[in-house]
């Protein structure tokens, strides 16, 4: 039996000799690299925390003392010592283990943490409920470097040390989030890296210096009283110490004797203390080590010899961004990009590499990112700040108060909107028009494939009065889909820009995009709809969604008129003229219901006197377990064939007047705790 089928527990890694640890350390990296080739997931980040999280294993009692992983994606290992290796072959897939901690899993998950810079404040408030309910145990917080540019680590760092609550936090540095650490914190972390060389430099002066007779210990004392000085100067443990948090390190981050040891002290302290442990992200398997842009830091399905990925790669919206940034780049010398901590997965690499200058990653700091962004605007800029839709949700202040209110030309860009899966709840992006549309001002395109990703990105960045904002989802763009008509406001055809509407369909003349062959073709002439009854608007993606459900209700001779509002906030005015043509308006959007698009439609008729029926096709707000995005879309009834029917049921009156989604989605592990 191999030590990984051996340990189950905790305890059954206490059990083994420092020799076997090793053993180990080495059986779970071949193991990572197998199971996560073939699933996907966080490689990277797991393949250098072996030794840390064996470590924190060894000398910590989970789950009685809490182990808390900022961010949560370098919990793998955690999870196999815990017993879970023997699940990791639905990794990240419905019904199987989570790619984060997930208090559904395990006992030992207290924290199902995704956001980054998060822990230390988990950390301190458990210490203190820990202090006030007289309940003695260790709370340890593992933060990577990459988090600690956060500002809510410097926040909760600032309450911990005005304690004396036991906390430990063990910061992961290796020099990297997505992509290598940035800004003066990783500067300073860098020169700490190499403090044991001046340590023992140090240390050997001091023996040389001693062993001289008579004077020997009086010359090193007044040399002595310098080395804090020196010290400082050279390894700016001041950045911790001045706190008042005891600083212990840098630790080899793959020596498990010397983690052990300082973990320990650190442990029996009383007191708060930092560990800094140094580790290599992609340790052990050559193709993450030697992939500089992220040492594999998320991967897909992957060939576990050659690190390269199985079959084709589809096209995404990413590289699409990617394209139309570089070419506004060529055109306008006053566009700016904004990454937090992510230029390679939110698509701007490339925009820094021909613009250096030009290119801002400033940390993972959403919240400064979006105030940064207006600063720019301000000063003559059109700054494009590219995030994740869900870490839009960290900047809300900031682009409401500092961006709208003083009606910046901010252009927000959000990928991996709506429904993104694998990641789970934290990461789907169903909450973004709900927050945007409270936001004055504010107008929110959502393209629907390439061609109007660039066109509705050069509109955003050509509109000067105030902020904009662009969303589209995860994965593969899909194919074009063609507009019969564009109509803008007073139904004349309109060029562009926001209050310009794309007709995708109308009753007797489908898209050349619709199936093949159609409802259309496939009726006579004399049966073929004429009449408009049914307005469905199609949010982004589900352009194509919308054409096909329309085929299906053309064969039940309904007549469907598909179209794409293109910029969905505010409501444009040709929305509103053709609905008051239709008796049934039907929204689609993978968004949540509350606020979403469809509130605002329905808000918007009412608004200008339009009594038609308007029904929301919508995600419940809920927060949605880990699934592929097609599963959690065709659970939640986001299919053509489920749209059409439920059209079917409105027109001929069998549905309710109000009808909800009814979720059958599994909900996320911790709903309603977060």
């Amino acid at each position: 039996m191999s030590l990984l089928q051996r340990v189950r527990t905790p305890a059954d890694l206490k059990a083994l000799a420092a020799d076997q640890v090793d053993s180990l350390a080495a059986e779970i990296r071949g193991f990572l690299v197998d199971t996560v080739c073939r699933t996907g997931g966080h490689l990277g980040p797991n393949l250098g925390v072996v030794e840390l999280t064996l470590a924190l294993h060894r000398v910590f009692e989970s789950p009685r003392d809490a182990l808390v992983f900022d961010t949560g994606h370098q919990s793998y290992v955690h999870k196999i010592v815990t017993g879970r290796s023997g699940e990791f072959d639905g990794l990240r897939q419905g019904g199987g283990l989570s790619g984060y901690p997930s208090r559904t899993e395990s006992e030992h998950d207290h924290v199902e943490n995704s956001h980054a810079s998060t822990a230390l404040s988990w950390a301190d408030g458990l210490a203190k409920a820990d202090a006030l309910l007289g309940r003695e145990r260790s709370v340890v917080a593992v933060v990577g470097d990459g988090a600690l540019t956060g500002g809510m680590c410097w926040e909760a760092l600032n309450n911990i040390a005005g304690s004396d609550r036991p906390v430990v936090i063990v910061v992961n540095d290796n020099g990297r989030s997505y992509a290598p650490t940035i800004g003066g914190l990783s500067e300073r972390l860098s020169t700490l890296r190499l403090a044991p060389r001046y340590e023992e430099a140090l240390e050997h002066g001091k023996r040389a210096l001693q062993k001289i007779p008579v004077v020997g210990k009086g010359i090193y004392s007044a040399v002595h009283a310098a080395k804090a000085g020196v010290k400082d100067a050279i390894t700016p443990q001041a950045l911790f110490s001045d706190l008042g948090i005891k600083y212990v390190g840098p630790v080899d981050g793959h020596d498990v004797e010397a983690l052990e040891t300082a973990l320990a002290a650190a442990r029996d302290f009383g007191a708060p203390v930092i560990v800094h442990a140094v580790t290599y992200k992609g340790r052990g398997f050559p193709s993450a080590e030697q992939d500089q842009a992220e040492q594999m830091h998320s991967v897909g399905v992957l060939d576990p010899d050659t690190g390269l990925p199985v079959g084709p790669k589809p096209r995404e919206w990413t590289s699409v961004f990617t394209d139309a940034m570089l070419e506004l780049g060529r055109e306008r010398s006053d566009v700016v990009a904004i990454t937090a901590a992510m230029p390679g997965p939110t698509g701007l690499s490339a925009f820094g590499e021909a613009y250096p200058e030009r290119l801002f990653d400033v940390g993972i700091a959403e919240a400064h990112a979006m105030t940064s962004a207006a600063g720019l605007a301000h000063g003559g800029l059109h700054p494009v700040v590219a995030v994740y839709s869900t870490f839009l949700n960290r900047a809300f202040d900031q682009l409401l108060m500092d961006v709208a209110l003083h009606r910046e030309p901010v252009t927000v860009v959000l990928d991996r909107a709506g429904v993104t899966g694998s990641d789970g709840a934290s990461h789907n992006g169903m909450w973004d028009l709900s927050i945007m549309g409270i936001v004055p001002g504010l107008r929110v395109a959502a393209p629907r494939d390439a061609v109007t990703l660039r066109e509705e990105l050069r509109e955003a960045v050509g509109i000067g009065d105030g902020p904009t904002a662009l969303r589209w989802s995860k994965g593969a763009v899909p194919g074009e889909v063609p507009a019969l008509r564009r109509v803008g406001p007073g139904g004349v055809a309109a060029s562009g820009g926001p209050g310009a509407v794309d007709v995708l369909a109308e009753p007797g003349r489908l898209s050349r995009a619709a199936p093949r062959p159609t409802a259309v073709e496939r009726l006579d002439d004399d049966e073929t709809p004429g009449v408009p009854d049914v307005l469905l608007i199609a949010v982004g993606a589900f352009g194509q969604l919308g054409i096909e459900a329309a085929d299906r209700l053309t064969a039940q001779g309904i007549g469907v008129t598909v179209v794409d509002p293109r910029w969905c906030q505010p409501v444009p005015e040709a929305l509103c003229e053709l609905a008051a043509a239709h008796r049934l308006v039907v929204t689609v959007e993978d968004g949540g219901r509350h606020g979403g698009f469809g509130s605002a439609v329905a808000d918007r008729l009412a608004e200008a006197g339009i009594d038609v029926p308007v029904r929301r096709i919508a995600l419940e707000q809920e927060f949605l377990a880990h699934d592929s995005r097609g599963a959690i879309l065709t659970a939640a009834g986001l299919t053509d064939q489920d749209v059409a029917r439920r059209v079917t049921e409105w027109v001929s009156g069998r549905a309710a007047d109000t009808v909800p989604v009814v979720s059958t989605l599994p909900r996320a592990a911790g709903d309603g705790t977060r």
